[in-house]
């Protein structure tokens, strides 16, 4: 239940270089490094172990950066987004950087899920003549396989301009489709069929954007 005494500023940031390599345990722990650092009156929980009161966005696959992610940090007192953002800025190192900041209301949907439509950026390593999009995508979770369809996830076309690719993809209740697993089936397909050389592979990956 939303505590209406806290103050919930969300920090949008982007997450590039090396350090899209950082899991998600790994990014969180720098981004608490941070609010540390930057002095913010942060919340903590209750019980016998204390921590934190952040709550991340959806997480990335390893390797996929990010322009636009954030999480919501709860404050035991009022700060001015603009203070708050230059705090956190002098406080992050240049790939994990904050780059906006504001009040949502306590009981605005959880981080995790407040964004359910992400749009990503691909640069291919070469120019495919096109892009073969495939049906279905087996995955494996928990030891189990699951067929997953592209279409339920696939919002609009995906878009090919040169070595350039854009696509975006919804998060269901029910599950979802990993960027990384569809490109990487993506590519598959599109060597298979033979509009493009075998070795085909992402140079850089990005999610460039999210809205609910």
């Amino acid at each position: 239940m939303a505590d209406p005494r806290l103050f919930r500023l969300r920090v949008t940031f982007r997450e590039t270089g090396r350090l899209a390599m950082l899991s998600h345990l790994e990014l969180a722990r720098a981004l608490e490094r941070a609010v540390r650092r930057a002095g913010l009156p942060y919340a903590v929980s209750q019980g016998f172990s204390p921590h934190m009161r952040i709550a991340f966005g959806a997480a990335l696959p390893v390797g996929v950066g990010g322009t636009s992610e954030f999480f919501d940090l709860f404050l035991t007192d009022y700060v001015p987004p603009a203070k708050a953002l230059a705090a956190l800025q002098a406080a992050s190192p240049a790939d994990l950087m904050p780059t906006e900041a504001c009040y949502v209301e306590p009981k605005a949907s959880a981080a995790s899920v407040a964004c359910p439509v992400s749009t990503y950026e691909v640069q291919l390593s070469a120019a495919p003549a096109a892009l073969i999009v495939p049906e279905t995508i087996t995955v494996v979770r928990k030891k189990k396989e699951k067929t997953l369809v592209v279409a339920d996830f696939l919002v609009g076309p995906v878009e090919l301009d040169g070595d350039a690719v854009r696509f975006t993809l919804e998060a269901k209740p029910t599950g979802s489709l990993r960027a990384d697993a569809f490109v990487r089936e993506l590519l598959a397909a599109t060597v298979a069929e033979g509009y493009a050389a075998e070795g085909l592979r992402p140079v850089s990956f990005l999610r460039v954007a999210q809205r609910g």
